[in-house]
């Protein structure tokens, strides 16, 4: 392959797409998923067995999933009939069925390929039931959605779930490499370009290779592209992400994972991308503020004041300038000492009030606005805590039927150590006095 690029050097057929010329014709040509494709993956254990049954191939756009599914059909010499669930009716999918149906009379079996399956609604998708189950097809379904959300339960039950993974690094280059090997010429690259390109494709095989045509149609003769210059001949591609969907929720639970372990270049990251596509920063702001409760809550109780002092820095600021407010409060959580300890507390207290109904205070402790109230004890015996030398009277709070409880158990980081030693210090007192009570 030569190592200068020129116009005249192409061999391709330009009426094809490029993706379209490099799709493999066997198995053993596709780049990526090797856990599925690869020596004891999970569908060359099917193919081995002489058996495929009906799967859901679920993963990001340009993954391969509809070229494998083709390619499934041809291993085990089925038909392959193609529909996609955004153009496609009811009315359509009697006719696949009656075709497939008169197919398997004259000895051929029919997979079916649904692209976008989750587009179609619960009756629809419950139409192919009956045909799974008496062999008329094989299904083989593609989403980019996750199937426990967007696909019924009895159509999962019939089928196999198998995740196609982004393209990575190495699969990008080596579909890289096959592309130029037919263009008969090397990519007019920089090496730092070449790397700005395969980080633009975002593990789309198929994005990369239309960013390709698009160098190839701009690019001038002799003409190398550093990063700068390639990011202004090629349209920046947006990133996978769905406000709604697995997008979203993947990267705030990757957010909030790293805070979480305390690293702040992780958070940080995970943070930008979110705001890179597209994510309201309110919304990660209220997550920040949930954290600085949920994971720190009081072995650092300044997270809290300072969440909340974020968010209303960026509501007073906007974009982009509130964004560094954000990140700051990002860069702190990651940074404080952690403890769900009152978090903990909290969900032991709520489910103990919830299993014990509403059994009353003691009488104590409740107030006597009437001469009935008073007459029957309400407030008798109180000890007003600030008439005591340690403005601590150790008398009892929870009501009799439940007795004392124990929820809230401080770590020994960060405040949380000063609060343990606190809680020690009136669990002492409280003991002492009861002791001084009782004898």
């Amino acid at each position: 392959m030569s190592d200068l690029f020129a116009a005249d050097s192409i061999q391709t057929d330009r009426a094809r797409p490029l993706a379209d010329q490099l799709r493999p014709r066997s198995l053993d040509e596709v780049i990526g998923q090797t856990h599925l494709l690869g020596e004891g993956g999970t569908l060359r254990r099917m193919l081995a067995s002489g058996r495929l049954g009906s799967l859901i191939l679920w993963g990001p756009p340009g993954t391969g999933k509809t070229t494998v599914a083709r390619l499934l059909a041809d291993q085990i010499g089925y038909r392959f009939e193609q529909i996609s669930a955004i153009f496609s009716g009811v009315a359509d999918l009697k006719k696949v069925f009656e075709k497939a149906r008169f197919e398997r009379l004259s000895g051929h079996r029919t997979l079916l390929f649904v692209d976008e399956i989750h587009r179609f609604n619960r009756a629809q998708q419950d139409s192919f039931l009956p045909v799974m189950e008496d062999g008329t097809v094989v299904l083989v379904g593609a989403t980019t959605e996750n199937p426990s959300f967007e696909l019924n339960a009895a159509l999962l039950s019939r089928s196999q779930v198998l995740r196609f993974e982004s393209l990575g690094a190495e699969d990008l280059e080596h579909l890289l490499r096959r592309a130029e090997s037919l263009l008969g010429a090397s990519l007019p690259l920089t090496d730092e370009a070449r790397a700005t390109l395969l980080g633009l494709a975002d593990g789309d095989g198929r994005a990369l290779l239309g960013l390709v045509e698009e160098i190839l149609a701009s690019v001038a003769a002799e003409e190398v592209l550093d990063p700068t210059s390639l990011l202004s001949v090629v349209q920046r591609r947006a990133p996978i992400y769905d406000k709604a969907q697995d997008g979203h929720y993947n990267l705030i639970s990757a957010l909030h994972k790293t805070i979480r372990g305390s690293d702040p270049d992780a958070a940080l990251y995970y943070f930008a991308r979110m705001l890179d596509a597209g994510e309201d920063p309110l919304f990660l702001a209220r997550r920040l503020i949930r954290m600085a409760s949920e994971d720190i809550g009081l072995a650092d109780p300044q997270a809290l004041p300072l969440a909340i002092a974020g968010r209303d820095a960026y509501q007073m600021l906007g974009s982009p300038e509130g964004e560094l407010s954000l990140a700051q409060v990002v860069v702190y959580l990651a940074l404080a000492p952690k403890s769900n300890a009152v978090y903990t507390a909290y969900k032991a207290a709520a489910a103990v009030a919830k299993a014990t109904g509403s059994p009353m205070p003691p009488k104590v402790i409740l107030n006597a606005p009437t001469k009935m109230m008073k007459g029957q004890g309400y407030g008798d015996g109180y000890i007003y805590d600030h008439d005591t030398s340690e403005a601590f009277s150790g008398q009892e709070y929870f009501p009799e039927k439940i007795g004392r409880q124990e929820f809230y158990h401080p770590v020994e980081r960060g405040f949380e150590r000063d609060l343990r030693k606190r809680m020690d210090y009136f669990e002492r007192l409280r003991a002492s006095k009861k002791s001084d009570s009782e004898g």
